[in-house]
């Protein structure tokens, strides 16, 4: 089904800056896959890059942190910061489908994730990793972050891993099932007046 444009911009700009950290986010839904992505973490850098090319979405994250102390504040900070991105670009939600779901493979791992873009955060995340390093990097941090992102972007966010041995195919199976998730979730669709639920409003 082909994505039918807002004639707002759903577009937001973010910048949060303290001690440990200094973010920026931008984040386009009705772009192409552009991606811009620079934090101090290189296996979270290829996690965001998937996020925004197989979502379609142009994203941009420009990050610094205390890594020389710990990785979490600089993962968790821009959870917080793309989730408080998506949020701002989504506006009144008017015309979205408001759900998403996706089922991807990578080689033998199978991620599913299921979003619905309530207004309501809440995270089910189960993930067994094998191992819970890539380098130096503790992959157990990814909770945090996605717990940071659906807070901020008041989401009900189901990340669910089948089955799967290999820790990096793991995770990038799961952000390019976030992405084809949102992707569908935040698109709009012709049939949708106003905001699709009951309540008329998602909040």
């Amino acid at each position: 089904m082909k994505k039918v444009r807002s004639a707002r911009a759903r577009r937001a700009v973010l910048k949060r800056a303290k001690k440990e950290t200094n973010i920026r986010g931008e984040w386009s839904l009705d772009g192409t896959g552009k991606t811009h992505i620079n934090t101090p973490i290189p296996f979270l850098d290829h996690m965001l890059d998937l996020l925004g090319r197989h979502g379609f979405f142009d994203l941009t994250v420009q990050a610094k942190g205390d890594t020389h102390i710990d990785d979490h504040h600089t993962v968790e900070d821009i959870g917080i910061v793309i989730g408080d991105a998506l949020k701002q670009a989504l506006g009144a939600k008017e015309g979205i489908r408001r759900f998403g779901w996706a089922s991807i493979p990578l080689d033998e791992t199978l991620a599913q994730i299921t979003v619905d873009l309530s207004g309501r955060p809440y995270l089910v995340y189960r993930v067994d990793l094998p191992q819970r390093r890539i380098k130096s990097f503790d992959l157990g941090l990814f909770e945090d972050f996605f717990q940071a992102f659906t807070t901020h972007a008041a989401l009900n966010l189901h990340v669910n891993v089948l089955y799967g041995r290999n820790p990096h195919h793991i995770m990038e199976a799961v952000f390019k099932a976030l992405a084809k998730a949102l992707d569908q979730a935040t698109g709009l669709d012709g049939r949708v007046s106003g905001v699709p639920s009951t309540k008329g409003k998602l909040t």
